[in-house]
Formats: C-alpha cells, structure tokens, sequence
C-alpha cells in the first residue's frame, strides 16, 4: 500500500502543474459557488489575498467557481472573514516561469493583496530541476515580496523517493528554510490531504476534483486565516 500511494504522490507532486495542460491566462478574481452560505455574517474591511500558483490554483478541468482560490474564498467568508482572493494560477507555470510573471501580477492587481499564497514546485520536479534553482527562483519570489512588505503563505511540495535521497532531502528542505529565513508562513506539504486518496483526483491521475479542493481548502483553511495580518 505505501508503494502505491507513493507512486499517486509521484505523479501528483512531479505534475502537479499538468504539464501536458495549456496554459490558461490567470482568472482576474476568484468567486466563490453560489451554493456557499455563509455561516457566519460577513464583516469587516475586504481582505485582499492573492492565489499565486500553478495548476493546483488554476483549477484544471474543473468548472468555473470549483478551483482552490475559489473554493478558500467561499470557506473564509463562511467564517466571517470579508475576503477576495484573486486566482493568478496558471498551468504549467515553474518557479522560473512565475518569477518571471510576478512583479506583473502584483503591478496588475487594484490595490496590494494583504497576503499572496504561494504555490509552485511540481512543474519543477516534472522537469527535474536542480533543487538549487527551484530554491534561487522562490527565493527571488520573498525577495520581491518582502520589499513590498507583503505577507505570504509558502505551500511546500515533496520530492517523491524516486529521484534519490538527495534530490529528496534537498528539494524538501527548501520551503522550511524559506519560510524561516523569510518570516512567511508554511504549509509543509500543499496536497498531503488528496496525494493518497485516488478518489479525490482526477482520471489524469495529477489534479484534484472538485470534492479533492474542497478537501484542501479544509485542510488549509486555518493556516490562511492566520497568515492574514490584523484588519487595519
């Protein structure tokens, strides 16, 4: 049984971005389904959150309204929080590829996000990347971020055991020692909730259903509301 749920976390994690997907241009703002009540009064100024990935954001194959951003956006507001998270996910995208698109995106955006989720990597080990440039790339990412004084969740992937043990320990270690070194809050590891449950993914055997989001959103949920400074 390990075996087999480490070769869905190969494929998840190596194609997390769906390399074989075209690349859609990112969605200027995710909305949330209409079915979502909330169970809570929304109140308070909007908070601005910017959903900063690949396919995992993106919401591939997905319907309008079900991808990640969406979905997170319906789960804040539950809880009372006035949030809007803008959907800049694009498939395919690699740390190099979103270091490129990310001064853009945030120049895009009406006013600064209070809070960018950051989430890349998979694309990366699809590609075999040397770890060292995976880790210069987000790096470069804070770096940008930290001179707008910008706040930021950092999701982690994982190496699958296939690639060796260093490129596993390396790769691994990058998102801990970025959120250290940068102050960012830290997701260890995004998928962890739906890389082991065949039924959350879809036939691509790569990106979650709609009901795998959903399942990421409530394992995630928490530590984006925290990531949200203090209402000014």
């Amino acid at each position: 049984m390990l075996k087999r749920h480490w070769s869905i976390i190969a494929v998840c994690s190596l194609a997390a971005c769906g390399a074989e997907a075209p690349a859609p241009e990112p969605a200027a703002t995710a909305t949330p389904g209409a079915e979502a009540a909330s169970e809570m009064p929304v109140m308070g100024p909007e908070r601005r959150i910017l959903a900063f990935g690949d396919s995992l954001f993106a919401g591939y194959n997905l319907d309008q309204g079900e991808s990640y951003p969406a979905r997170l956006e319906a789960a804040l507001r539950a809880r009372g929080i006035n949030a809007r998270v803008s959907n800049a996910g694009v498939s395919g995208d690699t740390t190099a590829a979103a270091r490129q698109r990310l001064t853009f995106t945030l120049d895009a955006q009406d006013s600064p996000p209070e809070l960018v989720i950051v989430e890349f990597g998979g694309n990366d080990l699809l590609r075999n990347l040397p770890p060292a440039e995976t880790r210069a790339n987000l790096a470069a990412m804070l770096d940008e971020l930290a001179k707008r004084d910008i706040p930021v969740l950092l999701m982690g992937m994982r190496a699958p055991p296939n690639l060796g043990a260093e490129f596993q320990r390396e790769f691994d270690g990058i998102y801990p020692a970025l959120a250290k070194e940068y102050g960012a809050a830290l997701v260890p590891f995004f998928i962890e909730s739906v890389y082991d449950q065949p039924q959350l993914i879809q036939s691509d055997r790569i990106h979650p259903t709609a009901d795998g989001v959903e399942t990421l959103v409530r394992a995630t949920v928490d530590d984006v509301a925290e990531a949200l400074p203090p209402a000014e």
